[in-house]
Parts: structure tokens; C-alpha cells; sequence
């Protein structure tokens, strides 16, 4: 996702039969191709606006566009459209009760605001429908404006700017894709689920931990921040009966860590985009 909407033609993707249709070449999208074949009936948009802050009114248009194009067709030939909105503080940012699915959400951003207004397009829509909102997903490969990528960026620049007591949830984009394919499996349909493991560190925390796997130190610079709403998975968890063994405690986000921060600390992943103010809320 090196823009914020990855450009796709729905009507060259769509309807190849006998796999999951996967509508967009980004992060997402490479990473479920694997379990395409395993979903026939099912379209993907994978396609969206990928960056949590900053984004355009013309971005948020083209998304809708996309998705308004996928009901449509969806419809026409009975296929289950399954759609990316976000489980960040774009969406939750009323501490007190975790945040959950069939609860009120009050989106604190634009990019919350635009999701959510795009679930409520689905959700009122004929079709059959999966909507996953996602924590903060990390993997290798991910486009530079990503939280996991622009932290490095930062700690390796020897700066970081912090949203003061803001938490981060992080998700293994591996986990994400074995939650996804268990729910297509089990025809999950006509829901929303929160995607992500239900620990989120203080970012704070997640610095500490990227400065020592890269043997760096950084001078922080604060900036005020929202309110910080813990999101629910109890859905999940009832839902996925595999996420009992994903690992998801306190010390979950560190492995993550360990796993993906070395390969964003090579030369050509740094010289992808400059350090980044408050890139520590990325989505």
C-alpha cells in the first residue's frame, strides 16, 4: 500500500470461480492470497485506505466507491463480501467500558468516522458480509507509513514522538490471516468482529522494546492524546477457538517485535521515507 488507496479493477478481479476473490495488491492482500483457494463464493477488499491519519477526502471517496462497486456485485452473484475497517483509536477512543462490536462507538478521527460511516453502507446492504476491524497489523513488507515501519524509522533516527499515554494493540499478520480463514470456514456472516489480541502496551513500552532489539537509544517528545478505550475480543474468542493458542498476553507484542523489527532496520527499509511526525499513531 504505497498510496493511500491501493487502485484496483473490481470488475477484472471479481469472479473468477473457485477462489476467493482478493480486490486490491497491498499488505492484506498478499498476505491471504495463501487461503484464497480455500474460499470460494467470498470477495475481498483489500483495497482501502491504509493510513490512519492525514488521509484525503478523495482517498475516502475512492474506498467508497470500491466498496459501493462490490456490494453491487456481490448481490448479483450471491457472493459474502468481507471489508477491513479499524479497532484503533480512530474508532474506540471512550475509556470505561472495552470497546465492542454491537456497542456505541463514538470514532474520534476522520479515518474512524469514514469506516465506520462505510460498516453502516454494508451493514444496510443485501449482502452477505464480514466486517473485521483490525488492531495494528505487523508483518514483514509493510508500506513505510505503517506503525511497525515508521517506529523503527524513528528509533533509528535517534528521535521519536509519542502520543503521551497513548497504547497500541499489535496483531502478527500471520495470526490475522489464520482468524480470517477460520471465520470464512465456520460462515461467519453478518457480523462485525475485532481483530487483534486484546493487550495493548503503552507505546512508551513498545519503544522501549524496539530500541533494545536494535541496541539504539532515543530522545522522546510528547504530544497530547486522546482517550485510550480498551476493545473487546470476547467475540473473537468465541468465535475462533484458535486464538486460545495465538498467545495473546501481556508479553504477545514483544514476540511480535522480535519477529519483524530487525528487517525494518536494514538500509533500504530506512531510505523508504523519512522519520515521520507523531507516525506513532499510524495505523
Amino acid at each position: 500500500m504505497c498510496s493511500d488507496i491501493e487502485r484496483a479493477d473490481p470488475a477484472r478481479q471479481y469472479g473468477k470461480w473457485g477462489r476467493m476473490e482478493i480486490v486490491g495488491q497491498g499488505f492484506l492482500a498478499r498476505n491471504l492470497r495463501p487461503i484464497a483457494s480455500a474460499h470460494s463464493g467470498v470477495v475481498v477488499a483489500a483495497a482501502g485506505v491504509s493510513a490512519a491519519g492525514g488521509t484525503s477526502e478523495e482517498a475516502f471517496a475512492r474506498e467508497a466507491g470500491l466498496l459501493y462497486e462490490l456490494i453491487h456485485r456481490c448481490k448479483e452473484k450471491g457472493h459474502r463480501l468481507v471489508f477491513f475497517s479499524t479497532a484503533s483509536t480512530g474508532m474506540y477512543s471512550t475509556p470505561g467500558e472495552p470497546g465492542r462490536e454491537d456497542g456505541p462507538v463514538f470514532p474520534a478521527t476522520p479515518y474512524g468516522r469514514h469506516k465506520l460511516a462505510l460498516e453502516a453502507v454494508l451493514a444496510a446492504s443485501a449482502v452477505d458480509y464480514l466486517i473485521l476491524r483490525l488492531g495494528h497489523v505487523v508483518g514483514a513488507a509493510q508500506p513505510p507509513h505503517q506503525l511497525l515501519p515508521a517506529m523503527v524509522r524513528q528509533v533509528m533516527s535517534g528521535r521519536v514522538r509519542l502520543f503521551r499515554g497513548a497504547r497500541r494493540d499489535l496483531i502478527d499478520i500471520d495470526d490475522v490471516v489464520t482468524i480470517v480463514d477460520r471465520l470464512l470456514a465456520t460462515g461467519v456472516n453478518r457480523t462485525v468482529v475485532n481483530v487483534l489480541s486484546g493487550a495493548a502496551p503503552q507505546i512508551d513500552e513498545i519503544i522501549d522494546d524496539i530500541e533494545a532489539i536494535l541496541g539504539r537509544s532515543t530522545q522522546r517528545t510528547y504530544t497530547a492524546t486522546g482517550g485510550n478505550q480498551q476493545v473487546s475480543t470476547v467475540r473473537l474468542r468465541r468465535l475462533v477457538g484458535d486464538v486460545a493458542g495465538m498467545g495473546f498476553d501481556k508479553d504477545y507484542y514483544r514476540r511480535v517485535l522480535a519477529k519483524y523489527v530487525p528487517s525494518y532496520a536494514t538500509p533500504r527499509s530506512l531510505t523508504r521515507g523519512e522519520p515521520e511526525a507523531a507516525a506513532c499513531d499510524r495505523q
